[in-house]
Protein backbone atom coordinates (compact mmCIF):
# COMPACT_ATOMS: atom_id res chain seq x y z
CA UNK A 1 0.00 0.00 0.00
CA UNK A 2 3.06 2.61 1.03
CA UNK A 3 4.51 1.96 -3.04
CA UNK A 4 1.02 2.51 -4.17
CA UNK A 5 0.69 5.91 -2.26
CA UNK A 6 4.20 6.69 -3.39
CA UNK A 7 2.92 6.22 -6.95
CA UNK A 8 -0.21 8.57 -6.69
CA UNK A 9 1.95 10.96 -4.74
CA UNK A 10 4.94 10.70 -8.00
CA UNK A 11 2.39 11.14 -10.43
CA UNK A 12 0.00 13.73 -9.16
CA UNK A 13 3.36 16.22 -8.94
CA UNK A 14 4.90 15.07 -12.09
CA UNK A 15 1.22 16.12 -13.46
CA UNK A 16 0.91 19.33 -11.73
CA UNK A 17 4.42 20.52 -13.00
CA UNK A 18 3.74 19.46 -16.49
CA UNK A 19 0.44 20.94 -16.36
CA UNK A 20 1.52 24.33 -15.19
CA UNK A 21 4.00 24.31 -18.00
CA UNK A 22 1.62 23.29 -20.77
CA UNK A 23 -0.58 25.82 -19.34
CA UNK A 24 2.27 28.68 -20.18
CA UNK A 25 3.44 27.15 -23.60
CA UNK A 26 -0.25 27.12 -24.87
CA UNK A 27 -0.85 30.79 -23.62
CA UNK A 28 2.64 31.71 -25.56
CA UNK A 29 1.89 30.35 -28.31
CA UNK A 30 -2.33 30.96 -28.45
CA UNK A 31 -2.83 26.93 -28.36
CA UNK A 32 -6.06 27.62 -27.47
CA UNK A 33 -9.90 27.43 -29.74
CA UNK A 34 -12.86 30.04 -29.60
CA UNK A 35 -15.50 29.64 -27.58
CA UNK A 36 -18.13 27.80 -28.54
CA UNK A 37 -22.10 28.25 -28.41
CA UNK A 38 -22.50 24.94 -26.06
CA UNK A 39 -19.51 26.39 -23.88
CA UNK A 40 -20.00 27.57 -20.47
CA UNK A 41 -16.75 29.67 -19.90
CA UNK A 42 -16.51 33.07 -21.25
CA UNK A 43 -12.86 33.41 -21.99
CA UNK A 44 -10.78 31.45 -24.58
CA UNK A 45 -8.94 28.55 -22.45
CA UNK A 46 -6.73 25.64 -23.08
CA UNK A 47 -7.13 22.66 -24.23
CA UNK A 48 -4.12 20.98 -23.90
CA UNK A 49 -4.14 19.47 -20.24
CA UNK A 50 -4.65 15.83 -21.37
CA UNK A 51 -0.89 16.25 -22.84
CA UNK A 52 0.53 16.95 -19.57
CA UNK A 53 -1.79 13.98 -17.74
CA UNK A 54 -0.91 11.78 -20.05
CA UNK A 55 3.17 12.33 -19.79
CA UNK A 56 2.32 12.22 -15.80
CA UNK A 57 0.92 8.78 -16.23
CA UNK A 58 3.79 7.86 -19.01
CA UNK A 59 5.93 9.01 -16.03
CA UNK A 60 4.63 6.82 -13.43
CA UNK A 61 4.62 3.61 -15.43
CA UNK A 62 8.35 4.66 -16.55
CA UNK A 63 9.07 5.15 -12.57
CA UNK A 64 7.42 1.68 -11.93
CA UNK A 65 10.10 -0.38 -13.73
CA UNK A 66 12.44 0.42 -11.24
CA UNK A 67 10.73 -1.18 -8.31
CA UNK A 68 10.43 -4.92 -7.63
CA UNK A 69 7.30 -4.41 -6.26
CA UNK A 70 5.40 -3.92 -9.90
CA UNK A 71 7.60 -6.28 -11.59
CA UNK A 72 4.87 -8.81 -11.66
CA UNK A 73 3.17 -5.66 -14.14
CA UNK A 74 6.16 -6.14 -16.65
CA UNK A 75 7.17 -9.95 -16.40
CA UNK A 76 4.33 -10.08 -19.74
CA UNK A 77 5.43 -6.39 -20.86
CA UNK A 78 2.68 -6.55 -23.82
CA UNK A 79 -0.87 -5.91 -21.85
CA UNK A 80 0.89 -2.94 -20.66
CA UNK A 81 3.10 -1.34 -23.51
CA UNK A 82 -0.77 -2.47 -25.81
CA UNK A 83 -2.27 -0.08 -23.25
CA UNK A 84 0.29 3.06 -23.50
CA UNK A 85 0.12 2.77 -26.95
CA UNK A 86 -3.82 2.37 -27.11
CA UNK A 87 -3.57 5.87 -24.72
CA UNK A 88 -0.88 7.13 -27.10
CA UNK A 89 -3.42 7.26 -30.35
CA UNK A 90 -6.61 8.39 -28.02
CA UNK A 91 -4.39 11.30 -26.60
CA UNK A 92 -2.68 12.55 -30.43
CA UNK A 93 -6.53 12.62 -32.01
CA UNK A 94 -8.13 14.14 -28.92
CA UNK A 95 -5.28 17.11 -29.40
CA UNK A 96 -5.82 17.31 -32.89
CA UNK A 97 -9.66 17.49 -32.40
CA UNK A 98 -9.01 20.53 -29.25
CA UNK A 99 -7.04 22.34 -31.57
CA UNK A 100 -9.05 21.62 -34.48
CA UNK A 101 -12.35 20.47 -34.01
CA UNK A 102 -12.03 16.98 -35.97
CA UNK A 103 -15.37 15.36 -37.51
CA UNK A 104 -16.89 13.05 -34.93
CA UNK A 105 -16.23 10.09 -37.55
CA UNK A 106 -12.88 10.47 -37.16
CA UNK A 107 -12.78 10.75 -34.01
CA UNK A 108 -15.38 7.59 -33.24
CA UNK A 109 -13.09 5.64 -35.46
CA UNK A 110 -9.55 6.03 -33.61
CA UNK A 111 -11.00 4.97 -30.41
CA UNK A 112 -12.51 2.06 -31.75
CA UNK A 113 -9.01 1.43 -33.17
CA UNK A 114 -7.50 1.90 -29.24
CA UNK A 115 -9.85 0.03 -28.07
CA UNK A 116 -8.89 -2.53 -30.11
CA UNK A 117 -5.48 -2.50 -29.59
CA UNK A 118 -5.96 -2.84 -26.12
CA UNK A 119 -8.74 -5.77 -26.57
CA UNK A 120 -6.25 -8.00 -28.69
CA UNK A 121 -2.48 -6.86 -28.08
CA UNK A 122 -3.35 -6.18 -24.20
CA UNK A 123 -5.17 -9.37 -24.08
CA UNK A 124 -7.83 -7.92 -21.44
CA UNK A 125 -11.24 -9.12 -22.95
CA UNK A 126 -14.68 -9.85 -21.44
CA UNK A 127 -15.01 -13.65 -20.67
CA UNK A 128 -17.98 -13.45 -18.56
CA UNK A 129 -20.92 -11.53 -17.81
CA UNK A 130 -22.83 -10.98 -14.50
CA UNK A 131 -25.96 -12.83 -15.22
CA UNK A 132 -25.64 -16.04 -13.83
CA UNK A 133 -22.18 -16.83 -14.80
CA UNK A 134 -22.94 -16.63 -18.71
CA UNK A 135 -19.47 -17.17 -20.34
CA UNK A 136 -18.78 -16.32 -23.33
CA UNK A 137 -18.04 -18.52 -25.87
CA UNK A 138 -16.36 -17.23 -29.09
CA UNK A 139 -13.24 -15.57 -29.13
CA UNK A 140 -14.50 -12.65 -31.52
CA UNK A 141 -17.46 -12.17 -29.62
CA UNK A 142 -15.58 -11.26 -26.37
CA UNK A 143 -13.44 -9.10 -28.45
CA UNK A 144 -16.23 -7.35 -30.33
CA UNK A 145 -17.96 -6.78 -26.37
CA UNK A 146 -14.73 -5.14 -24.86
CA UNK A 147 -14.45 -2.69 -27.99
CA UNK A 148 -17.87 -1.58 -27.45
CA UNK A 149 -17.66 -1.31 -23.76
CA UNK A 150 -14.72 0.94 -23.80
CA UNK A 151 -15.58 3.16 -25.97
CA UNK A 152 -19.07 3.45 -24.40
CA UNK A 153 -17.20 4.18 -20.97
CA UNK A 154 -14.62 6.51 -22.85
CA UNK A 155 -17.40 8.95 -24.25
CA UNK A 156 -19.28 9.04 -20.89
CA UNK A 157 -16.62 10.28 -19.27
CA UNK A 158 -15.83 12.48 -22.40
CA UNK A 159 -19.67 13.87 -22.27
CA UNK A 160 -19.80 14.99 -18.84
CA UNK A 161 -16.32 17.51 -19.35
CA UNK A 162 -18.39 20.63 -19.53
CA UNK A 163 -17.59 22.33 -16.08
CA UNK A 164 -14.43 23.45 -14.39
CA UNK A 165 -12.75 20.80 -11.92
CA UNK A 166 -16.05 18.15 -13.33
CA UNK A 167 -14.53 15.06 -14.67
CA UNK A 168 -11.07 15.94 -12.47
CA UNK A 169 -12.95 15.00 -9.49
CA UNK A 170 -15.76 12.62 -10.52
CA UNK A 171 -12.68 10.33 -11.71
CA UNK A 172 -10.81 11.26 -8.82
CA UNK A 173 -13.15 9.68 -6.35
CA UNK A 174 -14.47 6.92 -9.00
CA UNK A 175 -10.88 5.79 -9.58
CA UNK A 176 -10.12 5.99 -5.73
CA UNK A 177 -12.71 3.64 -4.69
CA UNK A 178 -12.20 1.33 -7.63
CA UNK A 179 -8.14 1.18 -5.94
CA UNK A 180 -9.74 0.37 -2.82
CA UNK A 181 -11.86 -2.01 -4.17
CA UNK A 182 -9.47 -3.99 -6.24
CA UNK A 183 -6.76 -4.01 -3.68
CA UNK A 184 -9.66 -5.72 -0.98
CA UNK A 185 -10.19 -8.16 -4.07
CA UNK A 186 -6.74 -9.22 -4.11
CA UNK A 187 -6.89 -10.22 -1.09
CA UNK A 188 -9.94 -11.50 -0.70
CA UNK A 189 -9.57 -13.96 -3.97
CA UNK A 190 -5.98 -13.95 -5.05
CA UNK A 191 -3.20 -12.10 -6.80
CA UNK A 192 -3.04 -11.99 -10.51
CA UNK A 193 -1.17 -10.05 -12.80
CA UNK A 194 -4.27 -8.28 -14.03
CA UNK A 195 -5.67 -7.53 -10.73
CA UNK A 196 -2.14 -5.60 -10.01
CA UNK A 197 -2.38 -3.88 -13.20
CA UNK A 198 -6.25 -2.83 -12.32
CA UNK A 199 -5.00 -1.28 -9.15
CA UNK A 200 -1.94 0.27 -10.91
CA UNK A 201 -3.60 1.75 -13.76
CA UNK A 202 -6.66 3.01 -11.04
CA UNK A 203 -3.63 4.68 -8.75
CA UNK A 204 -1.82 6.36 -11.71
CA UNK A 205 -5.11 7.79 -12.40
CA UNK A 206 -6.15 9.24 -9.11
CA UNK A 207 -2.18 10.71 -9.45
CA UNK A 208 -2.92 12.63 -12.71
CA UNK A 209 -6.22 14.00 -11.82
CA UNK A 210 -5.05 14.96 -8.51
CA UNK A 211 -2.28 16.77 -9.74
CA UNK A 212 -4.38 18.33 -12.78
CA UNK A 213 -7.39 19.81 -10.33
CA UNK A 214 -5.64 22.85 -8.99
CA UNK A 215 -5.11 24.49 -12.38
CA UNK A 216 -8.41 22.86 -13.45
CA UNK A 217 -10.58 24.22 -10.39
CA UNK A 218 -13.15 27.05 -11.15
CA UNK A 219 -12.22 29.46 -12.97
CA UNK A 220 -9.93 26.78 -14.71
CA UNK A 221 -6.61 28.11 -16.16
CA UNK A 222 -6.60 24.92 -18.51
CA UNK A 223 -8.99 22.16 -19.38
CA UNK A 224 -8.26 18.61 -19.73
CA UNK A 225 -9.68 18.28 -22.85
CA UNK A 226 -10.86 15.70 -25.22
CA UNK A 227 -7.41 14.23 -24.90
CA UNK A 228 -7.79 13.95 -21.39
CA UNK A 229 -11.64 13.13 -20.95
CA UNK A 230 -10.67 10.14 -23.63
CA UNK A 231 -7.61 8.97 -22.20
CA UNK A 232 -9.45 8.81 -18.43
CA UNK A 233 -12.13 6.72 -19.74
CA UNK A 234 -10.31 4.45 -21.81
CA UNK A 235 -8.22 3.72 -18.82
CA UNK A 236 -10.88 3.40 -16.47
CA UNK A 237 -12.64 0.61 -18.42
CA UNK A 238 -9.11 -0.70 -19.35
CA UNK A 239 -8.84 -1.56 -15.36
CA UNK A 240 -12.72 -2.21 -14.76
CA UNK A 241 -12.09 -4.92 -17.50
CA UNK A 242 -8.79 -6.46 -15.92
CA UNK A 243 -11.15 -7.51 -13.01
CA UNK A 244 -14.48 -7.41 -14.16
CA UNK A 245 -14.30 -9.53 -17.15
CA UNK A 246 -12.46 -12.56 -15.80
CA UNK A 247 -14.93 -12.87 -12.65
CA UNK A 248 -17.38 -15.42 -12.91
CA UNK A 249 -20.07 -15.03 -10.02
CA UNK A 250 -21.26 -18.45 -10.11
CA UNK A 251 -18.03 -20.25 -9.33
CA UNK A 252 -17.81 -17.33 -6.23
CA UNK A 253 -21.17 -18.09 -5.02
CA UNK A 254 -22.83 -21.05 -6.02
CA UNK A 255 -26.67 -21.73 -5.79
CA UNK A 256 -25.95 -22.93 -2.03
CA UNK A 257 -24.98 -20.22 -0.53
CA UNK A 258 -27.55 -17.20 0.91
CA UNK A 259 -28.64 -14.21 -0.60
CA UNK A 260 -25.77 -11.85 1.16
CA UNK A 261 -22.94 -14.65 -0.27
CA UNK A 262 -24.45 -13.96 -3.80
CA UNK A 263 -24.84 -10.08 -3.73
CA UNK A 264 -20.89 -10.38 -2.11
CA UNK A 265 -20.58 -12.45 -5.55
CA UNK A 266 -22.09 -9.92 -7.90
CA UNK A 267 -20.96 -6.71 -6.25
CA UNK A 268 -17.33 -7.35 -7.74
CA UNK A 269 -18.89 -7.65 -11.25
CA UNK A 270 -21.37 -4.28 -11.11
CA UNK A 271 -19.07 -1.83 -8.22
CA UNK A 272 -16.71 -0.87 -11.53
CA UNK A 273 -19.95 -0.50 -13.75
CA UNK A 274 -21.07 1.69 -10.61
CA UNK A 275 -18.07 3.91 -10.14
CA UNK A 276 -18.91 5.11 -13.76
CA UNK A 277 -22.50 5.63 -13.26
CA UNK A 278 -23.19 8.84 -13.85
CA UNK A 279 -21.29 9.73 -17.09
CA UNK A 280 -22.87 6.41 -18.38
CA UNK A 281 -26.49 8.12 -17.45
CA UNK A 282 -25.30 11.17 -18.87
CA UNK A 283 -24.25 9.16 -22.22
CA UNK A 284 -27.74 7.03 -22.61
CA UNK A 285 -29.84 10.40 -21.85
CA UNK A 286 -27.74 12.34 -25.28
CA UNK A 287 -27.94 9.41 -27.34
CA UNK A 288 -31.59 9.08 -26.87
CA UNK A 289 -31.95 12.37 -26.94
CA UNK A 290 -29.76 12.85 -30.19
CA UNK A 291 -31.39 9.86 -32.12
CA UNK A 292 -35.09 10.74 -31.39
CA UNK A 293 -34.41 14.43 -32.68
CA UNK A 294 -32.88 12.85 -35.61
CA UNK A 295 -29.13 13.60 -35.02
CA UNK A 296 -26.37 12.05 -34.72
CA UNK A 297 -25.38 10.30 -31.25
CA UNK A 298 -22.11 12.20 -31.09
CA UNK A 299 -23.47 15.86 -32.28
CA UNK A 300 -22.59 18.04 -29.68
CA UNK A 301 -25.76 19.92 -27.70
CA UNK A 302 -26.72 22.09 -24.46
CA UNK A 303 -28.59 19.63 -22.85
CA UNK A 304 -26.35 17.13 -20.50
CA UNK A 305 -26.97 16.82 -16.96
CA UNK A 306 -24.67 19.60 -16.08
CA UNK A 307 -26.15 22.21 -18.06
CA UNK A 308 -28.87 21.42 -17.22
CA UNK A 309 -28.29 22.02 -13.15
CA UNK A 310 -27.04 25.41 -14.34
CA UNK A 311 -30.68 25.96 -15.76
CA UNK A 312 -32.18 24.50 -12.23
CA UNK A 313 -30.12 27.76 -11.01
CA UNK A 314 -27.01 25.76 -9.57
CA UNK A 315 -23.66 27.68 -9.85
CA UNK A 316 -21.37 26.17 -11.75
CA UNK A 317 -19.00 25.08 -8.56
CA UNK A 318 -22.19 24.21 -7.01
CA UNK A 319 -23.41 22.02 -10.10
CA UNK A 320 -19.52 19.85 -9.75
CA UNK A 321 -19.27 19.87 -5.69
CA UNK A 322 -23.34 17.89 -5.84
CA UNK A 323 -21.56 15.53 -8.83
CA UNK A 324 -18.86 14.70 -7.05
CA UNK A 325 -21.27 13.86 -4.12
CA UNK A 326 -23.24 11.63 -6.34
CA UNK A 327 -20.66 10.28 -7.23
CA UNK A 328 -19.00 9.34 -4.02
CA UNK A 329 -22.08 8.49 -2.15
CA UNK A 330 -22.77 5.38 -4.82
CA UNK A 331 -19.54 4.16 -5.46
CA UNK A 332 -18.91 4.41 -1.57
CA UNK A 333 -22.22 2.89 -0.79
CA UNK A 334 -20.74 -0.55 -3.47
CA UNK A 335 -17.88 -0.19 -1.93
CA UNK A 336 -19.36 -0.58 1.73
CA UNK A 337 -21.21 -3.50 0.87
CA UNK A 338 -18.70 -5.29 -0.47
CA UNK A 339 -16.51 -5.22 2.64
CA UNK A 340 -19.71 -5.99 4.66
CA UNK A 341 -20.27 -9.28 2.78
CA UNK A 342 -16.67 -10.34 2.51
CA UNK A 343 -15.91 -8.75 6.41
CA UNK A 344 -19.06 -10.60 7.75
CA UNK A 345 -20.64 -7.76 9.55
CA UNK A 346 -23.18 -7.58 11.53
CA UNK A 347 -25.95 -7.01 8.85
CA UNK A 348 -23.85 -7.74 6.46
CA UNK A 349 -24.67 -4.84 3.24
CA UNK A 350 -27.07 -3.38 5.19
CA UNK A 351 -24.49 -0.58 6.25
CA UNK A 352 -23.45 -0.16 2.20
CA UNK A 353 -27.35 -0.25 1.78
CA UNK A 354 -28.20 2.68 4.51
CA UNK A 355 -25.61 4.89 3.68
CA UNK A 356 -26.37 4.72 -0.11
CA UNK A 357 -30.13 5.34 0.92
CA UNK A 358 -29.24 8.57 2.89
CA UNK A 359 -26.93 9.54 0.74
CA UNK A 360 -28.89 9.73 -2.20
CA UNK A 361 -31.60 11.40 -0.23
CA UNK A 362 -29.45 13.99 0.70
CA UNK A 363 -28.21 14.72 -3.03
CA UNK A 364 -31.53 14.80 -4.19
CA UNK A 365 -32.61 17.71 -2.09
CA UNK A 366 -29.64 19.77 -2.96
CA UNK A 367 -30.04 18.37 -6.27
CA UNK A 368 -33.77 20.33 -6.30
CA UNK A 369 -33.75 22.88 -3.66
CA UNK A 370 -32.05 25.37 -6.21
CA UNK A 371 -35.19 25.54 -8.71
CA UNK A 372 -37.59 25.28 -5.71
CA UNK A 373 -35.81 28.67 -4.21
CA UNK A 374 -35.78 30.15 -7.64
CA UNK A 375 -39.73 29.17 -8.13
CA UNK A 376 -40.39 30.85 -4.50
CA UNK A 377 -38.42 34.33 -5.60
CA UNK A 378 -40.50 34.47 -8.97
CA UNK A 379 -43.53 36.86 -8.45
CA UNK A 380 -46.95 36.16 -9.24
CA UNK A 381 -48.29 38.10 -12.08
CA UNK A 382 -51.37 40.44 -10.70
CA UNK A 383 -54.34 39.26 -12.06
CA UNK A 384 -56.33 40.55 -14.71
Amino acid sequence: MKLYLVLVVFTAVVTFVLTWAVWRLSLRFKLYPGIRERDVHKTPTPRLGGVAMFLGIAAAFLASTQHSFFAIIWANPAPVLAVLSATFVIVVVGVLDDLWDLDWMIKLGAQFLAAAIIAFFGQFQIYSLPFGGLWIGSSWMSFTLTVFAIVIVMNAVNFIDGLDGLVAGVCLIANGVFFAYSYLLVRDFGTSTYFNVASFLAAVMVGACIGFLPLNWTPAKIFMGDSGALMLGLLMATSAIAITGVLNPAAIAPDTLGRSQLLGAFIPILLPIVVVLLPLADFGLAVIRRMAAGKSPFSPDRKHLHHRMLDMGHSDRDAVLIFYAWTAVVSFSFLLMYIGTQQEWPGDYLLGAGFGVLGVAACLVVTFLPSRRRARAVPLEEPA
